[in-house]
């Protein structure tokens, strides 16, 4: 699910990923997954790579969702998790099949984030949650990162807690953002 002008890095890093990056905060996933009013059986790792996001996480049945074929290829075949190639502006889920989604660190990296946002409104039912774990421009690490990744040519679109909130809102979500800094999590439930 990452940028089209991302996805060639992230097939080119795919075999290294696990190795540069730090586990998800299954916590601060869990958190936000506590703020759906359904129960979660069915969960989606949207931009979930390698599956790192889906590792952080215990019960649901997890699919990863990723537009760079070696992240997916990585997802199944070193943590054996179900993973299909994607676009999460046309995620190949039907309508209201899912109870939850969580965008990790990836977010940014999305070409059309108003089309995820729909998206994901479009496959999560009522009660549901979406949980976004992303990175704050405004803060003094995330204004380094944003620096950073337009420096290698990303075309990273990092957004505020508040914007991020807001365009949630827009979709039919209630949002709350849950924690903030540099690393922060922003929840919408499906109304």
């Amino acid at each position: 699910m990452h940028g089209l002008g991302d996805v060639g890095f992230f097939d080119r890093i795919a075999p290294l990923y696990d190795r540069a990056m730090p586990p998800a905060d299954g916590d601060a996933l869990a958190a936000g997954l506590r703020h759906a009013t359904r129960p979660i059986d069915r969960l989606l790792d949207i931009g979930g790579g390698t599956g790192r996001a889906a590792a952080a996480l215990a019960g649901p049945e997890i699919t990863v969702v990723d537009a760079s074929l070696g992240m997916a290829s990585r997802a199944r075949t070193h943590r054996r998790q179900e993973a299909v190639a994607g676009d999460a502006g046309r995620l190949p889920v039907r309508d209201g099949s899912v109870d939850a989604a969580v965008i990790v660190d990836a977010f940014h990296h999305l070409p059309d984030q108003a089309a995820a946002l729909d998206e994901a409104a479009r496959v999560i039912a009522p009660g549901g949650a979406l949980v976004i774990r992303e990175f704050d421009p405004t803060h003094p690490l995330g204004r380094a990162l944003v620096a950073a990744e337009h420096a290698i040519g990303m075309g990273s679109r990092f957004r505020s807690p508040a914007d991020l909130a807001a365009a949630l809102a827009d979709c039919g979500f209630d949002p709350r953002i849950v924690d903030r800094g540099f690393g922060y999590t922003v929840v919408g439930v499906r109304e």
